[in-house]
């Protein structure tokens, strides 16, 4: 993989690069981790927007309160 220069403020450079020293990470290794970080909250935020725009109907809460009905035989 090649490596590239990224231009960015010198105090942001120091941020970032105290970050990742602290976790002890790389600075790519570091940024790797924020943007995933990044990407998987969107993707929460997503879900939790949809979930809002679609609540459970009237069945669905009927079909849990069967199953918190029912009983669960252990295994051997």
């Amino acid at each position: 993989m090649g490596l590239t220069t990224i231009k960015v403020e010198t105090e942001l450079r120091d941020r970032i690069s105290s970050a990742a020293r602290a976790r002890a990470l790389t600075i790519g290794e570091y940024l790797d981790q924020v943007i995933s970080e990044a990407r998987r909250r969107e993707r929460l935020q997503a879900m939790a927007e949809a979930m809002r725009a679609n609540p459970p109907d009237h069945g669905y809460w009927a079909e849990v309160a069967e199953f918190d009905t029912l009983e669960v035989e252990p295994r051997d």
